[in-house]
This record gives structure tokens, C-alpha cells and sequence, in this order.
């Protein structure tokens, strides 16, 4: 990016690259949304971070570092792809906390050269807030609508497949690396290794089936006791509805008439309150239990078999070898996958995920090895 003048270091770059990538996920966003009040909320927000890059570009360039705006980077246009193929929700949800992360940087870096605080620091993480205050043909189920898509980061399909692989492949490879140790990588590794992959892969689709089956049974109850509410305490939820509307920036006077017409339907009623009042999306009640425990049993197996596999067709140290050299590209590709999430350099977060790894079985050889010994002598 530099032409001439001063080379800007990486902390210049990464943060110009930042704001680019966010101006160019939220233009992506808008132009997916189909609600036109959502999708002008959103291209308002690129057009924000856009005018965050080129103002960062004007005040480094008069620092004289010699910058130009980048393209959006490898990362925004895979989460671009994701968010095809997916839907936008996860990359809200990295936008968000990519926001938080600026807004606390800034502060951090204040506080270190005692600059005053003025308020404007965090207006990353609130602009969205401040955008739903200011418009008025927003609906009560256009806001419920955005903060459902906010709130699918924490149990994101795209962080549980990543993080299941990693499951599967470190704990086999651990216990891999633990038989081959003491039996020098003769019999009984593939016997270990595929029976890890089975134990752990089953272990992991219960635990999944239960979390999945017990969040529905919970959700249905608070939404039955949701409907005796409103059937017997209309006036009460009304003005509570009111009251949540108001807390969201609504004038209050429009807040009541939404109110007062959203109770009239009873079903329509119950909807609205068990988005805002309760925050459960009812799209994730129609999720099946055996689905993610499926799931969930495939992606760790598909971590816990690359370890396994130079067992199938060779032993000894031939294999060991094997083993770790096919392990380590995935411990690098799922280390590069988690880049998607922190923004973390590629080759940062693949070699420490390598580095992890291959620590976690060269202690379980070690062990595995003092025990043949003992067991031998």
C-alpha cells in the first residue's frame, strides 16, 4: 500500500484493512436484505466505516505515511461467500465484535497517553442503536428481526464445525500418538485410533442432541406461559410491549399505537412478545436434534480420522511420522479457519494451532512411551 514517504507499519495497515472490509460487508449485507428499512440501516453503516477509511487515509498520509485504500481482504470475501451461501447472520455477528474490538483499542490507547475521553469512541458498537432511534418507519418485528441475526454468533454452525474438527483431531491424535508411544507404533494404534474417533464422534452427537432437545423443551414452555399471559393479562402485556418498544428508542406516543395494535391479534401478539420480550427466535425451535447431533458426530470424525489414517497401511515409525505430518495440515487449515473469526493473521493462527497440537501429542507419546517402557521392563 505504501508508494512513497514513510512505510506504514502493520498496525496502520491492519486498521485501514479493518474499516475497508467493514464498509464492504455491510454494502454486501444491505444488498442482501430484502426489508428496504433493514437494507438502509446497513448501507448507512458501510457508508460510515467508508468515510472511517478515507479519513484514516487523509490523517496518516498528513502524518506522512504514503497509504492508499486497500481492496476488501481474502477474509471479508470469504465471509462475503458465507454469507451467500449461509445468510448474513454470522457476519453481523463478526462485524459486532470486530467493533467492540476497535472501540476498546481506542480507548486502551487514550487512557495510555491520557487523551480526554469524548464518547464518540464507541460509536462502532452503538451506531447500529442510534440508526434504529432515528428511524421511524421501523417496526417492532424489523428490529427483532436485526437483533435475531445479531444473536446467531454465539451458537454459529460455521465456529461449531470448525471447533468440532479441532476436537476431533487433537484429542485422536493425542490418543494415537499415547498408544503408538508404547507400542512403537505397532498393533493396536488402529484399534485406539478408530475406536477414539467412535467414542469421542458419539459422545459429541449426544451432548449435541441433549443441548439441542432441551433448549426446544425449555423454549416451548416459556412460550406457552408466554400465551397464558396474554390471554389472561392482555392490558399488562400491552403496556409491557409498549415499555419494550420505548427502551428501544421508539417515540412513546408511536410505541403505544404499535401496542395497542399488535395486541389486537392474539397470535400475532404472542409472536412479537416472544422475540422481544423473551429473545427466542422460533426459527432455531424448528432445528432438529438428530440433525445437529449428525452433525456433530461428522465433524469430529472427519478431525479424529486424519491422524488414524497412515494405520490403514503402514506402522511403526513410518506411520508415526505419517500421522503427524497429516495432522499438522490440519491443525494448519483449521488454524487458518479460525482467522475468519479473530482476523488474526493466517499464518499466526495455522503455526500455533500446528504448535498446540503437536505439543498436546508429544506429551501422550512421551507418557505413552515411559509406560511400554515400564510395562517391557
Amino acid at each position: 500500500m505504501a508508494t512513497s514517504g514513510s512505510i506504514p507499519d502493520k498496525k496502520h495497515t491492519a486498521s485501514l484493512q479493518t474499516e475497508v472490509d467493514a464498509a464492504f460487508l455491510y454494502e454486501r449485507i444491505a444488498a442482501a436484505e430484502e426489508v428496504p428499512a433493514i437494507a438502509s440501516m446497513f448501507r448507512e453503516l458501510g457508508a460510515i466505516e467508508h468515510e472511517h477509511a478515507t479519513k484514516m487515509e487523509a490523517g496518516l498520509r498528513g502524518r506522512g505515511i504514503d497509504v492508499t485504500l486497500p481492496s476488501p481482504s481474502w477474509r471479508a470475501r470469504m465471509l462475503d461467500r458465507i454469507g451467500k451461501t449461509f445468510g448474513y447472520g454470522y457476519v453481523i455477528g463478526v462485524l459486532l465484535d470486530t467493533e467492540k474490538s476497535i472501540t476498546a483499542a481506542q480507548l486502551a490507547q487514550k487512557e495510555k497517553k491520557h487523551m480526554p475521553i469524548t464518547g464518540d469512541e464507541a460509536n462502532h458498537v452503538k451506531i447500529l442503536q442510534s440508526l434504529l432511534n432515528n428511524k421511524g418507519k421501523v417496526t417492532g418485528e424489523h428490529l427483532s428481526r436485526i437483533e435475531g441475526k445479531h444473536r446467531t454468533i454465539g451458537g454459529n454452525a460455521m465456529r461449531a464445525a470448525v471447533l468440532g474438527a479441532n476436537d476431533g483431531l487433537v484429542s485422536n491424535l493425542s490418543l494415537v500418538m499415547g498408544v503408538a508411544g508404547a507400542t512403537d507404533g505397532q498393533s493396536g494404534v488402529l484399534l485406539a485410533g478408530m475406536a477414539g474417533l467412535l467414542a469421542g464422534a458419539l459422545s459429541m452427537a449426544l451432548g449435541e442432541w441433549i443441548s439441542v432437545k432441551s433448549s426446544q423443551e425449555l423454549y416451548e414452555r416459556q412460550m406457552a406461559l408466554e400465551m397464558l399471559e396474554i390471554e389472561t393479562n392482555p392490558e399488562g402485556e400491552m403496556r409491557e410491549l409498549a415499555l419494550i418498544y420505548i427502551a428501544k428508542g421508539i417515540p412513546e406516543a408511536q410505541a403505544h399505537q404499535m401496542a395497542a395494535a399488535t395486541i389486537q391479534d392474539t397470535a400475532h401478539a404472542h409472536e412479537v412478545l416472544v422475540k422481544e420480550e423473551l429473545g427466542i427466535n422460533t426459527e432455531e425451535l424448528k432445528g432438529s436434534a438428530w440433525e445437529a447431533a449428525i452433525t456433530s458426530f461428522i465433524l469430529f470424525a472427519i478431525g479424529a480420522i486424519l491422524p488414524v489414517i497412515p494405520f490403514f497401511y503402514a506402522a511403526g515409525y513410518a506411520a508415526i511420522l505419517q500421522s503427524l505430518a497429516l495432522s499438522a495440515i490440519g491443525l494448519f487449515v483449521i488454524g487458518a479457519a479460525i482467522t475468519l473469526f479473530t482476523g488474526k493473521s493466517i499464518w499466526f493462527s495455522g503455526f500455533r494451532q500446528v504448535l498446540f497440537g503437536l505439543a498436546a501429542a508429544a506429551i501422550t507419546y512421551g507418557i505413552g512411551k515411559l509406560i511400554g517402557i515400564s510395562i517391557a521392563g
